[in-house]
């Protein structure tokens, strides 16, 4: 965790994926009051695939578009639903991914955002991003997994 979040502390901000298994983020957010899911970002190779991932891992009805101002409108909207906040670990986020690499830094300013939102709300918002670098390149002729992880 960071050097702001002590076993003291209740858990709020970003945590240092790198300094805690995913495991021991979930469970202390869990004992931290908040609600913990995991947004699997393994197979999201685009901008598109990581707010799917998202959508899936809130349970929003819908998915929201893509763009970040959805994303924040999602993440406040079911951060809000929450009885004392949320706490998010992105799974495997490929951020060397030339196509996610920007887009890793803009998900992380949103949910920084996120941040201070939940502060005003009276609620608490959490997250980590565990950066997986780059997929590695496709084999010629074998077809990618699809996002769905359905082998159609």
């Amino acid at each position: 965790m960071s050097s702001a979040q002590t076993k003291n502390a209740p858990m709020q901000g970003r945590v240092d994926a790198e300094s805690v298994s995913e495991s021991a983020a979930l469970a202390a957010a869990a004992e931290s009051g908040l609600t913990a899911l995991v947004v699997d970002c393994d197979r999201a190779r685009n901008r598109s695939a990581v707010l799917r991932a998202v959508v899936k891992a809130i349970d929003y009805p819908e998915f929201f578009g893509g763009d970040f101002d959805a994303l924040y409108d999602g993440l406040c909207d079911t951060l809000l639903d929450q009885k004392e906040g949320l706490f998010l670990w992105f799974r495997h986020l490929h951020s060397g991914d030339p196509a996610l690499a920007e887009d890793t830094l803009a998900i992380q300013a949103v949910c920084d955002d996120v941040v201070e939102f939940a502060a005003n709300n009276e609620r608490r918002f959490a997250y980590a991003i565990q950066h997986a670098g780059a997929h590695p390149a496709p084999e010629p002729g074998v077809d990618p997994t699809p996002y769905s992880g359905r082998g159609d």
